[in-house]
């Protein structure tokens, strides 16, 4: 299928400049994101076409083949037009210059900013409501965001007459030929701020510290980042505000081992609760949690409990906690637990074992009394 004119598709003019071009792109990857359109089902075409126009008008070489040839492709050379030749597209290689001058916009966008939260498990189960403290970008409360002193707006450049570039001749093997290239005043952009405010410094804007609330939803993983949409830094001059990126710290938690949904917790028992069963409570992460052991429970076995894990991300059903059985052996018996022992041991037909006192089995029983 032939990709659309990328000026098209991001409805800019063939003039624009990369700010403005930069700008048409974000607001319309944000309008045609597949997440927030889930009920559109051309969203995630015209979300590839939006990429794949910025893709070539935000590189400059494909920008200009496209623009000499109708393709950003190596192919068609030979002329994307049908096979003419435009003598502009000639005359701007080999001198530098522009059949029209194109006037850049004085719209800035916003610069991203990034922050760090600190989270438990708890607030993983639940979600959570945070505060994260950032340094950024405000519209300059003194010029209103213009730049200029007293918020006097930018003014069209004198020496091009606010069109962002100048004219040149110049004596070429074909004759005479005038060019424009970007005006050496205002850069191109055709306006220029004639008194610059005291207070940013003709910037627009002015650094502040602020804190933003960030609503955290349960199932978050460790490392994850958030992006809140235009929470950055202001936009000058009608620019887009920048983004806001928080990135969540899941503190480590000694009672359990997270893998994803999944908590897993260890749990020491006795001889007797392994051999016998029983019916115990471990902690949780918000309550605690009932735990059966059955009679022969045998050491490494691990329990089930349903529903005691972490939630997913986008929600459903919690994971579950899998509780990993340890038998505690006795590091010294007692005289009546030696002798309960060599009972056990006679009544189960065992050898009751040497009391040499050496080794694991002597140390174990004991002295002969």
């Amino acid at each position: 299928m032939p990709q659309r004119d990328p000026y098209e598709v991001l409805g800019v003019s063939r003039s624009a400049s990369a700010d403005e071009i930069r700008t048409a792109y974000r607001k319309l990857a944000r309008k045609y994101h597949p997440d927030v359109n889930k009920d559109n089902p051309d969203a995630e075409a015209q979300f590839k076409e939006i990429g794949y126009a910025y893709e070539i008008l935000s590189d400059a070489d494909k920008r200009a083949r496209f623009d000499q040839f109708g393709t950003a492709d190596d192919q068609g050379m030979a002329g994307g037009h049908g096979g003419a030749t435009d003598f502009g597209d000639i005359f701007d290689m080999f001198f530098g210059g522009t059949q029209q001058g194109r006037r850049r916009s004085m719209a800035r966008d916003g610069h991203d900013v990034q922050a760090e939260v600190e989270l438990t498990l708890l607030d993983v189960l639940n979600g959570a409501d945070k505060e994260v403290t950032v340094r950024r970008d405000a519209k300059c409360d003194a010029c209103h965001g213009t730049g200029g002193e007293g918020g006097a707006p930018p003014a069209a450049c004198e020496h091009c007459r606010g069109t962002g570039a100048v004219s040149q001749i110049r004596n070429t093997f074909i004759g005479q030929v005038r060019t424009q290239t970007p005006c050496p005043v205002c850069h191109g952009e055709g306006m220029i701020v004639k008194e610059r405010c005291k207070q940013c410094a003709g910037r627009g804007v002015r650094a502040e510290i602020a804190n933003i609330p960030v609503k955290i939803p349960p199932g978050v993983e460790d490392g994850a980042r958030m992006q809140l949409t235009g929470f950055g830094g202001e936009g000058v001059l009608g620019g887009q505000p920048g983004d806001l990126y928080v990135r969540l710290n899941v503190a480590e938690d000694d009672r359990f081992e997270r893998h994803g949904t999944t908590l897993y917790a260890p749990m020491d028992i006795s001889f007797v609760q392994a051999a016998m069963g029983d019916s115990l409570q471990l902690e949780g992460v918000d309550a605690p949690v009932s735990i059966d052991v059955p009679g022969g429970t045998q050491p490494g076995t691990q329990l089930t409990v349903r529903g005691a894990g972490l939630p997913p991300l986008h929600g459903g059903r919690r994971g579950d906690m899998i509780v990993q059985v340890q038998v505690r052996v006795p590091e010294k018996l007692n005289e009546a637990q030696t002798k309960a022992l060599r009972e056990f041991a006679e009544a189960s037909g065992e050898k009751v074992p040497e009391e040499s006192g050496k080794g694991l089995l002597g140390g174990f029983f004991g002295k002969k009394k």
